[in-house]
């Protein structure tokens, strides 16, 4: 079994970092709207402060992702795709009537 993704663990650990400060926030009693401001403010500079392994997993994940290499094609799919842009090639095309005369 393959542990758990980074980017759940990295997603988790940001909303902890948003979710705690808000809810001291809030007990302190601070205006909402405030609360989750600052809160959002702080979450930001502590995972950007402590959460720089986790990130650079996620990225280095979302890049391998983003660049696997393309699967092989077939014989089968070049001789199709050659079979459909010679059909294409040998119907005429015919422009569509003007019938407002």
């Amino acid at each position: 079994m393959k542990g758990i993704p980074s980017w759940i663990t990295y997603s988790v650990l940001r909303l902890l970092l948003f979710v705690v400060p808000l809810v001291i926030l809030l007990v302190l009693r601070i205006e909402a709207w405030i609360a989750v401001v600052a809160a959002a403010l702080i979450g930001l500079c502590l995972s950007y402060i402590f959460l720089r392994k986790s990130r650079n997993a996620v990225a280095t994940d979302l890049y391998a992702a983003r660049h696997r290499d393309k699967p092989a094609t077939t014989v089968d799919d070049d001789v199709e795709d050659a079979a459909i842009d010679s059909s294409e090639a040998a119907t005429p095309r015919t422009k569509p009537h003007d019938t407002t005369a």
